[in-house]
């Protein structure tokens, strides 16, 4: 296996997020370790490592602190997915981890709009990012099946600003009548 050169998946992201922000681009991310976790070196202070640490910096840097939530429960589930995030679903790369993810998810989404309940946030963003490229290899069956995180999803990916160049994923299953 040959080593990663360059940035990692988690420093494309953080590019997404600072232009979905509305930042300058203007941060340079670098992996570190086998992982790859990303580095981001500040110009007046230490480096930040991680995913969520610097996503949650950058957020703050822009003034749209209300992407971490706006209560006290928000800012706590914004962190639970954030946590999700990095711990379980960059951590998948089984069918079956994939597929418990997905059900988990699902479950989870049944009753909301968005990951916090009715309110737009950074854990929509990184989760959205984190399941791309997973729900962009699933058949329309299997998008069928997970439909509380198609729907999420789909609903995402037109927030205005966040898709960027991801691909856009189609929900809509075309149906021959005679």
């Amino acid at each position: 296996m040959a080593a990663a050169v360059g940035p990692g998946p988690g420093a494309e992201e953080l590019s997404l997020l600072e232009k979905s922000l509305g930042l300058e681009k203007g941060n340079k991310y670098s992996g570190q370790g086998e992982r790859q976790v990303p580095v981001l070196q500040t110009n007046n202070g230490p480096s930040l490592t991680g995913l969520t640490t610097i996503a949650i910096h950058l957020v703050k840097q822009a003034k749209k602190e209300q992407l971490l939530g706006s209560t006290a429960e928000e800012k706590a589930i914004v962190q639970q997915w954030l946590e999700y995030r990095v711990t379980q679903v960059d951590k998948q790369s089984s069918k079956e981890g994939i597929r418990i993810i997905l059900k988990e998810v699902n479950s989870y989404l049944e009753d909301k709009v968005y990951v916090t309940g009715n309110n737009f946030t950074l854990a929509d963003i990184l989760l959205y990012y984190g399941l791309h490229h997973i729900i962009a290899e699933l058949t329309v069956q299997e998008k069928e099946k997970y439909l509380n995180v198609s729907r999420w999803f789909n609903h995402i990916q037109h927030y205005p600003g966040i898709r960027q160049h991801l691909s856009s994923i189609v929900f809509i299953k075309n149906r021959l009548y005679n």
